[in-house]
C-alpha cells in the first residue's frame, strides 16, 4: 500500500457544474481531452448534483471540455499535478437552445435500399417506449400477439449484429423489458447477405447508439395485462461503463394465465359420403412462472482488440396446462350418437442457457477486422401428462373411460463457432469472409403408461427414444461495391450438412448428407436523387424443428394425436424481387417464392379409426407471387403515416394417397399506421395501427379473414426518466383464427378464440445517469430458434 501511494502517477479530477442561477446541471458531459491534438482521456457526466469526478488522469496538461444542450459548451485548460479539485463551473444558456432542444425530437424516417428497410427514430418521441413498441411502429413488421413476421414469415432478430436466440414467446418478454432510447434504428433486410446463416430469410436488425460517457445507469419497469385473466411482469436493468469495461445485467419475472376456446368440427368419410360428424368444444387455460436473466461483458484491451462475454438463461419452474374438452359425434342425419369428455393435465418444466464468447481485432480504422464468436446452448425440457377421458351414450349413461400417463423429456447441446473477416478495399467496395461450424446434439424420450384399476401399465407400443445428431460446416465471401449511379451486394454461400437420427425402440435410422450453395444478390439503379430501381435474388434454406424430427406421438386425448416426422427434409427457398422507389416515400414491388419441400404442419383424418393427427410433412412446393404497395409520409409535424398493401397468391402442392393435390388463392394484406406526438415537448404519443389480411391459404388450410387493431398510449414524466403507458389490442375482436380443410376425404372445421384482446399498462422508471447508452444485446442463432415450444 505505502510503495502504491509513493509511486503511483495517476491523480483525479473532480468539480460540479451550474447554472447561472447557481442551479446544479445533471448529466452534463464531461470531457478531458490532450492540449496537443484534443485527443479523449477519460469522460464522464455529472450526477442528480452536478458534481463529476474524473479518475486515474496521468499527470499532464488538459483541456476540459463540458457540454450540454441548450448550454454553450465550455473549455478550460488544467495542470494535472496532483487531485484537482475545481471551482463550480458555470454554463451559459445558448442563444440557439430553442433550435437544439427542437432536435431533441425528431421525425422518424423511413430510408428504402435495396435490401432493407432503414426506420430511423433516434432522439424522436418513439424512444422514449420499450423495443417491442418500436417494432410495432417499424414499417415492413407485423406484430400480433407475440408473433413477429416480415413479408409472412419469421425474421431472425438481431440487436447491434448480435442475433437474439429466445423463442417467440421468450423474445417478447425481452423487447417490453428493453428500454427503447438507446436504439438509433431498426433495419428490416428483405435480402440478408451471404454472411447470414442460409437460413436467415428475413432479418430486422435493431442498430444501438454509442457514447463515450462513463458511469452508471439501470431501470425499474413493471407492466398489468388484463384478458380473459390477469397477467404481469416486472424487471430491472442496470448497466456500468468505465474507460475500458461495459457490463449490463438484467432480471425480469413474468407470470401469466392464458385461455383460449375451440370449436371444431370433423366429417368422418366412408368411402365417398360422410359416415359421422365430431363436433367438439375446448376451452385450454395455461400458467406460466418465467425468470429471465442476461448480462453483458465487453473488455476493451485498446482500440483495436475487444473481449465479450453475454448470456441470456431462461428458467421456467412451472408451466401448467389444463384441457376441458367435449365432443358430440352425430350420424349422417344430425342425429346424436355419442358423446365424450376428455380431461388433459399438463405440468412442465424447462431451462434455456445460452453463452457467447466473442473476440474482435481491428486492423486499422477504415474498417478491416477479424471477428470470432462462440456459442454454446444447454436446453432441458420435461413435460407430464395426464388424460382422462369418459364415454358416454346419447342419453348420458356412462359406457367407458380411459387414462393414460406420459413423460417426456427432451436435452439438448448446442455448439457453435465463427471466424469473419471484412477488409473495406476502398471507400466504395468492401469485401467479406468467413466460416461457421455448428454442432446439435438432441436426446429425446416419451415412456406412456396406460391406466387400468389404478395401476399403470407401460405402453410398450408408445415408448421410444430419440437421438439426434447434426453437423454443419459453411463459409461465404460478400462483395459490395457502390458506384456514381449504380450498387451491388454479391455474395455466396455454401453449407455441407450431416444429420443423423436414431429411434431406440426399433433401431432406425435416419441420415441426411448434402453439400447446398446459396447465392443472393442485389442491385440498384439510381438515375437521380428521386428515383432508385433495384432487383434481389437469395437462395435460402429453412431446417426442421428438433420437436418435429421426434418419432413421437403425443396424445391429447384418444382421438386427437400429435406426431413427429424423423423424415423431414430441408426446404429450399428461391425468392426473387423487382422494385422501385419514388422519393423515398412510394414504393411498389413484385417478387416471385418457390419454396420446394415447403414444412406445414396439417391435421390428417384417418376416417376408418376416426382420429385427427396434427403432423409436420414436406410438400411438394408451395409458390408464392405478388405485388407490393408501399408509402409514407407527414400529414403534418406531428402526424406520421405508414400504409401498405399486397396482393398475392399462394399455391400449394403435394401428392397424398397418391394423388397430386393442388391449391391456390389470391389474398390481400394491408397496414394503415398513424403516429401522432403531442404537447409542446411532445411526451405524449398515439399510435394507431390496423392489419388486415383477406381469405388466404396455409397448407391446405383455407383461413379466413382477420383484423387486427392496436392503440398505444404514452407519456413521459419527470424529465424524460419515466414513462407510463397504456395499450389496448385487438379492439373490435376480430382477430380468431378460423379455418377450413377440404381435399380428398379431408373435411374440418376450426375456430380458435385466442387470449388476445387486452389491456395493458406500463410503466417504467429510469436512474443513475439516462444519458448513457448500454452495451445490452442479444445474439440469436437458427439452430437455437428450432428448439421450438
Amino acid at each position: 500500500m505505502f510503495s502504491t501511494l509513493t509511486f503511483s502517477q495517476e491523480f483525479s479530477v473532480s468539480g460540479s457544474i451550474q447554472e447561472v442561477s447557481g442551479e446544479p446541471i445533471s448529466f452534463s458531459n464531461v470531457i478531458l481531452l490532450t492540449e496537443t491534438d484534443s485527443t479523449i482521456v477519460s469522460g464522464t457526466s455529472t450526477d442528480d448534483y452536478g458534481r463529476f469526478k474524473l479518475r486515474s488522469v496521468n499527470k499532464g496538461t488538459y483541456l476540459l471540455k463540458v457540454t450540454f444542450i441548450g448550454f454553450e459548451d465550455h473549455f478550460s485548460q488544467i495542470n494535472v499535478a496532483s487531485d484537482v479539485t475545481l471551482e463550480p463551473i458555470i454554463l451559459k444558456e445558448s442563444t440557439e437552445s430553442l433550435d437544439e432542444i427542437s432536435i431533441t425530437y425528431q421525425r422518424p424516417t423511413v430510408k428504402k435500399e435495396p435490401n432493407k428497410i432503414v426506420f430511423n427514430i433516434e432522439n424522436t418521441a418513439l424512444s422514449q417506449g420499450n423495443m417491442m413498441q418500436v417494432l410495432k411502429s417499424t414499417p415492413g413488421i407485423m406484430v400480433i400477439g407475440n408473433s413477429i413476421s416480415v413479408k409472412n414469415e419469421s425474421p431472425t432478430i438481431f440487436i447491434n449484429g448480435r442475433k437474439v436466440h429466445l423463442s417467440s414467446t421468450e423474445l417478447a418478454q425481452l423487447l417490453e423489458s428493453s428500454d427503447a432510447n438507446n436504439v438509433q434504428s431498426v433495419e428490416v433486410v428483405t435480402n440478408p447477405s451471404a454472411k447470414y446463416d442460409a437460413s436467415s430469410g428475413a432479418v430486422i436488425n435493431i442498430m444501438m447508439s454509442k457514447n463515450l460517457v462513463t458511469g452508471y445507469r439501470g431501470n425499474m419497469f413493471t407492466n398489468y395485462t388484463q384478458g380473459v385473466f390477469p397477467r404481469y411482469n416486472v424487471g430491472t436493468g442496470h448497466f456500468f461503463k468505465s474507460n475500458k469495461i461495459n457490463l449490463y445485467a438484467s432480471y425480469s419475472y413474468t407470470q401469466d394465465k392464458l385461455n383460449r376456446d375451440n370449436e371444431d368440427r370433423i366429417n368422418y368419410y366412408n368411402g365417398n359420403t360422410i359416415n359421422e360428424v365430431w363436433e367438439s368444444r375446448l376451452n385450454r387455460n395455461t400458467w406460466s412462472k418465467t425468470h429471465n436473466v442476461s448480462f453483458n461483458f465487453d473488455y476493451q484491451f485498446n482500440d483495436k482488440n475487444t473481449l465479450s462475454l453475454a448470456s441470456t438463461m431462461l428458467w421456467l419452474p412451472d408451466f401448467e396446462y389444463k384441457l376441458n374438452n367435449h365432443t358430440n359425434i352425430f350420424d349422417d342425419s344430425n342425429n346424436l350418437q355419442s358423446y365424450f369428455k376428455a380431461f388433459n393435465v399438463n405440468d412442465d418444466e424447462k431451462y434455456n442457457l445460452g453463452f457467447d464468447l466473442d473476440y474482435v481485432h481491428k486492423f486499422n480504422d477504415n474498417g478491416e477486422k477479424l471477428s470470432f464468436s462462440s456459442h454454446f446452448t444447454t436446453y432441458d425440457y420435461q413435460r407430464h401428462q395426464n388424460v382422462n377421458s369418459d364415454y358416454y351414450t346419447n342419453s348420458g349413461v356412462f359406457l367407458t373411460a380411459t387414462n393414460y400417463l406420459t413423460d417426456n423429456n427432451q436435452d439438448t447441446k448446442i455448439v457453435t463457432a465463427s471466424l469473419d473477416y471484412t477488409l473495406p478495399v476502398n471507400d466504395s467496395f468492401i469485401l467479406e469472409t468467413g466460416i461457421k461450424t455448428s454442432s446439435v446434439l438432441t436426446n429425446s424420450d416419451i415412456t406412456q403408461y396406460n391406466v387400468v384399476n389404478d395401476q399403470p401399465i407401460l405402453d410398450t407400443n408408445n415408448t421410444n427414444a430419440f437421438e439426434y445428431d447434426e453437423l454443419v460446416l459453411a463459409a461465404y465471401a460478400n462483395i459490395s461495391k457502390d458506384w456514381e449511379k449504380w450498387s451491388i451486394i454479391a455474395g455466396l454461400r455454401a453449407e455441407q450438412t450431416d444429420v443423423e437420427g436414431i429411434s431406440v425402440s426399433n433401431n432406425q435410422k435416419t441420415t441426411q448428407d448434402y453439400l447446398k450453395w446459396f447465392p443472393n444478390i442485389s442491385l440498384s439503379f439510381n438515375p437521380n436523387e428521386n428515383l432508385s430501381l433495384y432487383t434481389n435474388y437469395k437462395k435460402s434454406i429453412n431446417r426442421p424443428d428438433y420437436k418435429d424430427l421426434n418419432p413421437f406421438q403425443f396424445y391429447l386425448n384418444d382421438n386427437t394425436i400429435v406426431s413427429g416426422n424423423p423424415n423431414l427434409q430441408p426446404v429450399i427457398v428461391d425468392h426473387t424481387v423487382i422494385g422501385a422507389s419514388l422519393s423515398s416515400a412510394y414504393f411498389i414491388e413484385a417478387y416471385y417464392k418457390k419454396m420446394s419441400h415447403n414444412i406445414y404442419e396439417i391435421p390428417l383424418q384417418d376416417n376408418a379409426n376416426t382420429t385427427v393427427t396434427w403432423t409436420p410433412i414436406n410438400f411438394d412446393e408451395t409458390i408464392e407471387y405478388g405485388f407490393d404497395f408501399l408509402t409514407n409520409f407527414y400529414v403534418n409535424d406531428r402526424w406520421f403515416v405508414y400504409a401498405v398493401t399486397s396482393f398475392y397468391n399462394i399455391e400449394d402442392i403435394n401428392t397424398l394417397q397418391n394423388q397430386k393435390v393442388k391449391q391456390s388463392q389470391w389474398s390481400n394484406y394491408s397496414v394503415l399506421q398513424n403516429y401522432y406526438t403531442f404537447l409542446k415537448d411532445r411526451s405524449l404519443t398515439l399510435n394507431v395501427t390496423l392489419y388486415y389480411g383477406s381469405k388466404n391459404l396455409q397448407g391446405f388450410r383455407l383461413v379466413k379473414d382477420r383484423l387486427s387493431s392496436n392503440v398505444a398510449i404514452s407519456k413521459s414524466l419527470w424529465n424524460n426518466k419515466a414513462v407510463i403507458s397504456l395499450m389496448a389490442e385487438d379492439l373490435f375482436n376480430t382477430q380468431d383464427y378460423d379455418y377450413t380443410t377440404r381435399f380428398l376425404n379431408q373435411n374440418s372445421r376450426s375456430k380458435a378464440d385466442f387470449d388476445n384482446r387486452y389491456i395493458k399498462i406500463g410503466f417504467r422508471y429510469k436512474f443513475g445517469n439516462t444519458l448513457l447508452d448500454t452495451n445490452k444485446r442479444s445474439k440469436n442463432l437458427k439452430e437455437r430458434e428450432r428448439l421450438n415450444e
